[in-house]
Formats: structure tokens, sequence, C-alpha cells
């Protein structure tokens, strides 16, 4: 269990800009298992708050609590995936892969889970970008966290690659139920994705909307065209301020 607790944090001013209130009085909880997104629009504070469950930054009041435990840190039983490139280029994907877990049989088994066995000895020069991003991800699994925080992960995608990692990102929750935290200014991504949405809106930020998503996982691309989805999205639309 997750516990964010009365989270507030503010950028201090400088010569230039005054201080700017980036998180205000934040609270929610996320189970086990449960993939949760945190929704809003750019520059409203959200990745501000997966640092702050990563432990990267402090939060000015409150806390988080992972099973009961102060995040003061960053630490091993929470890892981070974001949009940039953080593979090591000098590195085969066996390579960048051992570096987060020396055992062979686990690095197997997630190159495995994301349809990236064929291809260990490559260097990341030689992959697409959906692949990449795959390797990222199966980077993050081998040290087994026990919450992993997505960071836009996809933004920089363009929309047929993110779908078909959506798929992907899908499959590997319904396998491994793995504890996840989506961080996403996307309403199709969170949508399709989660079992629950955070909805953060701004000036100040604050958490706006609260919404359930009870489509069965392992989902397929086809729940965007019902009318459910499309009333979801609505409803999301509807609570920003």
């Amino acid at each position: 269990m997750i516990n964010i607790k009365n989270i507030s944090f503010s950028y201090p001013a400088d010569n230039h800009i005054k201080e700017k209130q980036a998180l205000t009085d934040i609270n929610f909880s996320i189970k086990e298992g449960e993939f949760v997104s945190i929704l809003g629009r750019s520059g409203c504070g959200k990745t501000t708050l997966a640092n702050i469950l990563a432990g990267y930054l402090a939060a000015q009041t409150g806390k988080v609590l992972i099973n009961n435990v102060e995040v003061k840190k960053p630490g091993k039983n929470r890892i981070v995936v974001n949009q940039e490139n953080d593979l090591f280029a000098w590195m085969t994907a066996w390579e960048n892969m051992k570096l987060a877990n020396k055992d062979e049989k686990k690095i197997n088994k997630c190159l495995k889970l994301v349809g990236l066995d064929e291809i260990k000895q490559y260097f990341p020069n030689k992959l697409s970008v959906g692949m990449k991003k795959r390797l990222s991800l199966a980077r993050a699994l081998v040290v087994n966290p026990s919450f992993l925080i997505l960071d836009e992960p996809f933004a920089s995608l363009d929309y047929r690659i993110r779908e078909e990692l959506h798929i992907g990102l899908d499959k590997i929750f319904s396998f491994t139920k793995k504890t996840t935290l989506l961080v996403t200014h996307d309403i199709d991504e969170a949508v399709f994705l989660s079992d629950r949405i955070i909805i953060l809106g701004d000036k100040p930020t604050s958490i706006v909307n609260e919404l359930n998503i009870d489509f069965p996982h392992p989902r397929e691309l086809r729940i965007k065209n019902t009318k459910k989805f499309t009333e979801i999205k609505n409803r999301i639309k509807n609570s920003y301020i």
C-alpha cells in the first residue's frame, strides 16, 4: 500500500520568477497491484509529484508511505521510467539489463516478457524507438521493484508506436500485477491503461476528481471505440478547471 498524505510543494522564487506553488494538499493511496494514473495538463505538477514519490524531491509538507515506511530517499523498491532514452549506447541490450540485475534467468524472463529475447546482443542504435522503450521497461522490471513509476514514458513517440506500447504495457501489467503509477497528460492513454485515474487541476494544483475504470485486463484497442470509453473521456474533460 502506498499512501500520499497532505503533500504540498513550492518552487522557490528567483530574480525573475516568483515562487510557484506546484502541489497543494495532495492525498490519495494506491493499493498493491493497482494501476493508477495521475492525469493533468502539462506543467501542473505531475512530474514534481512523481519525483517526490521516487524520493528525488522532499515534500515541504506531508509525507509518502510505502508499506508504512516513509520515503526519504530513492530506493530499489520503486523504479522510474521516463520519456528520456536512459540506455547506455555502448552496451548491448543484455549488458544494459545486467547493470540492473546480474541474474541471467531473470534477465531472460524480462526480455521475453517485453518481446526482446531475440535481440539481446543488439546495441541500442540497432533498436527501433519502441524497442528501446520496451528495453527500458524490462530493465526496470528486472530489479523487481514493488512500485513502478512511469513519468510520461511515451510522450515523445508517435501515435502508432504509443498504441503498440500501450498494448504491451497492459499485457505486462496483467501478467506481473506490478503496482504502477503512470504520470500523463494523455486522456486516452490514462483511460486505456488505468484501474483508477486521479485528475489534477491547476492554479492551485490539487486533486479535482478521481475515477475508477472497470474495463477488465488485458485490454484491447477496440474498447476505445465504445460508448463507455467516450463517456469516461468526457467526464475527465469536464473535470479540468
